[in-house]
């Protein structure tokens, strides 16, 4: 699966999501504020160390530590975590390269965001923040004792350098992402000023919010557009100290880290190393990990979860499985149709397909009843659809019902339902009519049109993904489809996703709450043709383009939600994806080493790469313990 999240701002540069983006330098850099800035200054001006897209941020300034962080946490200790895959390269701003998705942990970000809010930012690079009523522009002041790990002060020529990147350089996304930054201006060493092309939303100000800095001395020499693999200054509470590429990954703590004693890292980042190995093979992954060779894996699979922790190890306690609630708003995941490829731009065909995609069956034999079906592109949130669209929702979608398939504006979107039983007849005789609808006959068991057979590919880079596949693959055939399964190399993938070089691929797209401009990228007409985009589908619909839009340009939290539950009723009912599954819980199993806080936040993070930055190495437990590294 193509996992495609983003956590903002707290984990800068980690996915191809995640990178800040860099905007084309459209002013020249002053040592003095403008005079019309100046002027502005007596207007109605907020000036803050936090903020929130909507309402007020959670913590004030007499925030000592986060809650669900111990600031008495012991230091010490290395750690070493799983990752899947491989990597060739540093650079996660550019297209080219597979690159790891921990570069968060050396880089830190303007501002940081709150586990126990959804849309917040905290002064970190940053120590305040100051924009007008309309949100035209905001201004950051940088901490004159913030420094990369070389000793060299962070400027703001460093974040201007890092939005220049991206502009000339960076993957598609990335430069969509910041589209509403017009210019910047560098007000002096350490004031940057980001001016927008949009009024009366906080989206904008909240993503510039999240960009890492770039040293410009660093780079003055070297092409930042090309793969590298010795590593740029840190700015962050971590520096990149070993790399075996391919293979692992080390992460060293910053002894004299600038920001150690801000209060939005006390207790957090409490281990002196943090190493990633990399594995080709999952079954290989979990074995090093039941050896002690591994300390924390997220798992993801429900048979893994089921049956492969029967081991003594679990039974003595040395190991630990938990399942904490998972309350962060979901991601879409399921079968990508790739539209620019037929017979997938006809929505008949599509609609067909989902019809054979028997979860029930797959929920009951394969996925040992842990999960759920997905039925939102929102799921677990305010934002997705359910039941039948209100009286606002429909006010929303009335200038576009003539483009509109009745049942938008009328019905509840519902995932096909089946038996469970595995002999699905009634989907398949579903399915089969709106293939004929579609100029698609059964003759001899094959599915032809035009002399020719209907053939669908699923593309995958993760072996697991095949198990939970196969049932569909099999009721394609039934079908008359000549379907098959193909998995290949990480690197191989990341191309092939990126060429748009496949019929159907697993996805998984998270949104931002509250949603904003990446769903641009994900569902906009002008991502669709654009290599590297985040639009898997293709999709070209300028319902969708005028809803996204609506979203962006949203001045109330209320006015976004509706209109973004009209989007994922346009986008359900459009078939473009065949909607899988979630859990409610994290699954997480760890070597008993660890001490945690008290208190987790509210939007705690798992994932096969992450690890809760405040744990740490416990003496008394890990003493019990008899790990041969």
């Amino acid at each position: 699966m193509l996992d495609m999240t983003m956590k903002f701002p707290s984990s800068p540069a980690i996915t191809r999501l995640s990178t800040a983006a860099v905007l084309l330098l459209a002013a020249v850099a002053q040592p003095l504020l403008s005079t019309a800035w100046a002027n502005e200054q007596s207007g109605d001006i907020t000036r803050s160390w936090s903020m929130a897209e909507f309402g007020e941020p959670l913590y004030d300034e007499s925030m000592t530590h986060w809650p669900y962080a111990n600031p008495e946490a012991p230091a010490g200790g290395n750690i070493v975590l799983g990752a899947f895959g491989s990597f060739d390269s540093l650079n996660s701003y550019i297209l080219k390269g597979e690159f790891p998705r921990s570069l968060g942990l050396a880089s830190d970000t303007l501002m940081v965001g709150s586990g126990d809010e959804l849309a917040s930012a905290y002064g970190l690079l940053a120590s305040s923040v100051e924009y007008p009523a309309d949100k035209s522009w905001i201004l950051f002041t940088l901490r004159p004792e913030a420094r990369f790990d070389n000793g060299q002060p962070i400027t703001a020529a460093d974040i201007e350098f890092s939005f220049r990147t991206i502009r000339e350089h960076g993957r598609p996304f990335l430069k969509s992402f910041y589209s509403e930054v017009d210019s910047v201006e560098l007000v002096d060493d350490h004031q940057i000023r980001f001016n927008f092309n949009t009024t009366n939303t906080m989206k904008p100000l909240m993503k510039v919010a999240g960009l890492s800095p770039l040293s410009v001395d660093y780079w003055k020499d070297k092409d930042i557009s090309k793969t590298y693999l010795t590593p740029g200054p840190s700015s962050g509470a971590y520096y990149i100290s070993n790399i075996d590429a391919g293979r692992s990954l080390t992460y060293t703590r910053v002894e004299d880290y600038w920001g150690k004693d801000l209060a939005m890292n006390k207790g957090l980042n409490n281990f002196d190393s943090i190493r990633y190995d990399y594995y080709r093979d999952l079954e290989v992954m979990l074995e090093a990990f039941k050896a002690g060779e591994i300390d924390f894996r997220a798992e993801n699979s429900s048979k893994r979860w089921a049956t492969a922790y029967q081991i003594e190890e679990v039974d003595n306690g040395e190991i630990v499985l938990d399942t904490p609630p998972d309350n962060t708003p979901g991601a879409i995941q399921g079968y990508f149709f790739n539209l620019r490829r037929e017979p997938f731009g006809d929505h008949r065909v599509r609609q067909a397909i989902n019809l054979l995609y028997d979860f029930e069956t797959i929920k009951r034999t394969i996925l040992y009843n842990q999960y759920e079906r997905i039925n939102s592109y929102f799921p677990n949130s305010d934002y997705g659809s359910s039941g039948a669209p209100t009286a606002e929702e429909i006010a929303v979608l009335e200038p576009f019902r003539e483009r509109l398939a009745p049942e938008v504006v009328s019905q509840e979107f519902r995932a096909p339902v089946t038996d469970g039983s595995g002999r699905n007849r009634r989907e398949m005789r579903q399915a089969l009519g709106l293939f004929n609808e579609a100029g698609w006959q059964l003759q001899e068991g094959k599915l032809m049109k035009d002399g020719q057979q209907m053939r669908m590919e699923l593309l995958l880079v993760q072996p697991d993904g095949q198990r939970t596949a196969a049932p569909f693959i099999q009721n394609l055939k039934k079908a008359g489809i000549d379907a098959t399964i193909r998995i290949v190399d990480s690197a191989q993938y990341q191309v092939r996703v990126d060429d748009f070089d496949f019929d159907l691929i697993s996805v998984r797209l998270n949104f931002f709450p509250p949603p904003g401009p990446e769903l641009r990228s994900y569902y906009g007409s002008a991502a669709a043709d654009e290599r590297g985009s985040a639009n898997m589908a293709g999709i070209k619909d300028p319902v969708v383009d005028a809803l996204v839009e609506q979203i962006v340009a949203a001045e109330s939290l209320e006015k976004l939600q509706v209109t973004t539950r009209a989007l994922d009723r346009v986008l359900l009912w459009n078939h473009y994806v065949i909607p899988q599954f979630y859990n409610a819980e994290h699954r997480i199993a760890y070597w008993n080493r660890f001490g945690q806080p008290d208190t987790l936040p509210r939007y705690i993070s798992f994932t096969a790469t992450g690890f809760p930055t405040g744990w740490w190495l416990d003496p008394a437990l890990d003493g019990k313990l008899d790990l041969d590294r």
